[in-house]
């Protein structure tokens, strides 16, 4: 999973906390990936990798509307189920508590939910934001390390998630669950799989956090 922040100060300073903290890093070049910048990679304890970039090339079309006295919406965009954006993932591993506590005491993060065990000693999913958004990332017990739940894809209403339904049912993709709410994140949901056998979501959501909700 790749993270964009703020500027390569930022991914200075994001590289020299991570390695002050114990976590080994790995800075890859710039042009490595496509259009994209100088990229610090390290691996947190759940099992899993992730990368933080400063710099991306920004494509012209952007999303059809143009860039001055833009339309609404462009007709030439709406394709398929046509998301917004990519919104979060929910990755399963190994040690939630010890990537918990590095994505907030070095990488900003904030909590905004949880799930507790039966006993409540402990949690076994967290859900993560360094945004106005319910998570940019969840975290869920498991106990083999690196493993993904899903990417999820935010759509503008829940009738949009509804209409994605539709055009799923019409072209045969296998639905995991749903359409059907959350109660954390309050999401409204259909979770479906793709041809590689990965799961996906499409998401609408009412909650909104901020960091001292």
């Amino acid at each position: 999973i790749g993270y964009k922040v703020l500027d390569k100060a930022t991914l200075d300073k994001c590289e020299a906390d991570l390695q002050a903290y114990g976590v080994k890093t790995e800075r890859l070049p710039a042009g490595d990936l496509l259009e994209t910048g100088e990229r610090v990679r390290f691996q947190a304890p759940s099992g899993h990798f992730f990368e933080l970039y400063a710099e991306k090339a920004v494509a012209e079309g952007g999303n059809g509307c143009g860039l001055v006295d833009p339309a609404p919406w462009s007709p030439a965009s709406q394709r398929g189920i046509a998301p917004v954006r990519f919104d979060h993932c929910l990755l399963y591993g190994t040690h939630v508590a010890e990537t918990h506590k590095l994505f907030v005491e070095v990488l900003g993060f904030h909590l905004t939910e949880r799930v507790l065990s039966p006993e409540g000693d402990r949690n076994l999913i967290v859900f993560l934001s360094c945004s106005g958004k319910s998570h940019d990332i969840a975290l869920a017990d498991y106990p083999e390390p690196g493993k993904l739940h899903h990417l999820s894809f935010l759509m503008g209403s829940w009738e949009q998630v509804l209409r994605g339904g539709d055009i799923m049912a019409m072209n045969k993709v296998p639905v995991d669950i749903g359409p059907t709410r959350h109660g954390v994140t309050r999401g409204k949901t259909i979770y479906a799989w793709d041809p590689s056998g990965n799961r996906f979501e499409i998401f609408n959501e009412d909650r909104h956090p901020y960091p001292d909700h």
